[in-house]
């Protein structure tokens, strides 16, 4: 049986590493699903810069649950929740949940969401929602995981599907 990836919680020094993974994961996974003028700002080196400033801002101030995953000491992937947005009725939103390509299919993703929910749990969270692409095949990857879809909305011209967790997963 293979051990779990090594899964923990963020501090500001992974800052770097997060927002180079939320970058380079933006153009792996959303080229072809969003215009491309749009992907280049939000993948252009300043974004990377305001988005490392970000995350070590979040993780400081622990504005979210921020948890990594590594492989070989490197950190690989990555997600956060917190506080719902725009989800009524739901506690917690799953802000973000990115593996760099090369460390895909490895079980990052599901020890993430697994200790993510956990840790969710432990803090009296009882319930999950968050915004996915319609297009994007990580959708299905939700719904494996026990989510269920609840509406949509239209961001300009991108269609986004709500999943969410009524009960936490246990």
């Amino acid at each position: 049986m293979t051990p779990p990836p090594p899964v923990r919680p963020a501090c500001r020094a992974d800052a770097p590493a997060i927002a180079r993974i939320h970058v380079s994961s933006w153009r792996e996974t959303y080229a072809g699903l969003m215009p491309d003028d749009f992907l280049e700002r939000m993948t252009s080196e300043e974004m990377r810069r305001r988005r490392e400033a970000n995350w070590e801002r979040t993780i400081s101030q622990g504005l979210e649950t921020v948890l990594v995953a590594e492989q070989d000491g490197v950190v690989v992937a990555f997600t956060s929740a917190g506080p719902a947005r725009d989800h009524p009725g739901y506690e917690a939103e799953l802000m973000t949940l990115y593996a760099l390509r090369s460390a895909q299919g490895q079980g990052l993703g599901q020890a993430l969401f697994r200790q993510l929910v956990q840790d969710l749990r432990a803090d009296g969270v009882q319930n999950l929602a968050l915004w996915v692409l319609a297009d994007n095949p990580t959708r299905q990857w939700y719904l494996r995981r026990g989510g269920r879809e609840a509406g949509e909305k239209l961001d300009g011209t991108l269609r986004e599907v709500r999943v969410v967790w009524d009960r936490l997963p246990g």
